[in-house]
């Protein structure tokens, strides 16, 4: 009697349902906690008392008893309805279609916040699909559960998830650091599955949108949002790394033709020219000092790409377009191809760059907040198999979703 009502009191459990019988099996180590209802039978869909149907035996695995793994088991009942028909009733302790008390799962949602699958699953004796099971119907509940806005200012950009070049698109709201959207590829479509969720009235509303150069997304804009054009911003990040790409390929293309005379002035030197120099060692900017004051191609590079980096401060728009179309001229005449190639996107691309400059709006993705937890949760996971556990990996943590199971809100159907 003590042992029921220990365990009674530890789950809860209150009448209709009651706990008749505990067993503890020690060589396996684990207690099987079973329980009965008595009460009338109630179809959950339409709340009304009809006829029993039958009985179906379930079990539950939940939190341990000092070390011993927690089995309930009830015989659940199910219900015969003339309006909704074969219906099995709920249980207080958990969801539906789950296998796992709530505590239980709410444990394993917390230490999913701090750990890997594999790591989670080791620790709880789970199987990797028990726990990415878990995963995947928090996110589920918690996709349902979130109310639809739009925030005023967005941020979208791309994410592999495999180094063969798979790509998801993510759109996050920059004020609050959550992302809202993740779509397979980057296409069009990723982008204009997200507009499409909203009215033209509401998308009228959004302030800023701050992205790549991507003419999917730009095309996807332009073609749902109302007056895209004052809205989009090129996020600075992207055109440093634009510009940091030339200045590699022009690098690399010097470095070869200075090696064929046995000069290795170049010779490792990549990330000397693609680090910031204010986060240089000493040690480092000495190094990029000596060369950077060389008639090296390189060098000229460089210099093309730093004098951009100092254009993102203006508040004037005149002035601002009056500076980078000075920086265009000296990047065109430069007989740098790769820094001529960029020179031809920025001034395409100028209203939306001007306009980034102008606003300070940033990507907050591309500035590491969300991109670099997104690196780090691929980093933790060891990579993804497919987009679907990717997807559900950025929402779990990233999403700012009410991820915690609520037993007896819903029912399941025979």
């Amino acid at each position: 009697m003590r042992d029921r009502d220990l365990y009674a009191s530890i789950l809860g459990i209150e009448a209709p349902w009651s706990v008749v019988d505990v067993k503890l099996d020690q060589p396996g180590k684990k207690v099987e906690v079973f329980l009965e209802y008595d009460g009338e039978t109630v179809c959950p869909e339409c709340r009304e008392v009809c006829g029993g149907y039958d009985f179906r035996e379930r079990r539950w695995r939940h939190l341990d008893t000092c070390q011993f793994q927690t089995i309930l088991i009830a015989k659940v009942p199910r219900v015969d309805c003339k309006k909704d028909g074969v219906r099995q009733m709920p249980v207080p302790w958990a969801e539906k279609n789950s296998q796992f008390t709530a505590m239980f799962e709410s444990l394993v949602i917390d230490w999913l916040h701090e750990s890997n699958v594999a790591a989670v699953a080791r620790v709880m004796g789970l199987s990797w699909d028990e726990v990415q099971g878990i995963m995947h119907r928090a996110v589920e509940r918690g996709l349902e559960r979130r109310k639809l806005s739009l925030p005023t200012g967005l941020g979208v950009d791309e994410t592999s998830f495999q180094k063969r070049h798979e790509y998801v698109t993510l759109v996050c709201d920059r004020c609050e650091g959550e992302v809202v959207h993740v779509a397979d590829g980057r296409s069009e479509e990723a982008l204009t599955s997200f507009y499409k969720q909203f009215s033209r009235e509401e998308l009228g509303a959004i302030d800023t949108i701050s992205m790549d150069m991507a003419a999917p997304y730009i095309k996807a804009t332009h073609a749902c949002v109302p007056e895209a054009e004052d809205k989009i911003s090129f996020d600075k990040f992207h055109v440093a790394q634009h510009l940091g790409e030339a200045v590699d390929k022009v690098r690399r293309d010097e470095n070869k033709k200075l090696m064929l005379d046995g000069d290795e002035r170049l010779k490792g030197t990549k990330y000397l020219w693609l680090q910031n120099p204010a986060n240089m060692s000493k040690r480092n900017s000495l190094s990029l000092d000596t060369l950077k004051g060389t008639v090296l191609r390189t060098a000229r590079a460089w210099a093309i790409k730093e004098a951009a980096m100092s254009l993102w401060d203006f508040t004037s728009w005149t002035r601002a377009k009056r500076a980078w179309l000075r920086w265009y001229g000296w990047a065109i005449r430069s007989r740098l191809e790769p820094v001529k190639a960029v020179a031809r996107m920025v001034k395409t691309h100028l209203v939306g760059i001007l306009n980034a400059v102008v606003t300070g709006v940033t990507n907050a993705m591309s500035e590491g907040g969300i991109n670099a937890a997104i690196q780090r949760i691929k980093y933790n996971a060891r990579g993804y198999r497919n987009r679907a556990n990717f997807r559900i990996a950025i929402y779990f943590h990233l999403g700012g979703l009410d991820l915690y199971p609520r037993p007896c809100g819903a029912h399941t159907t025979s």
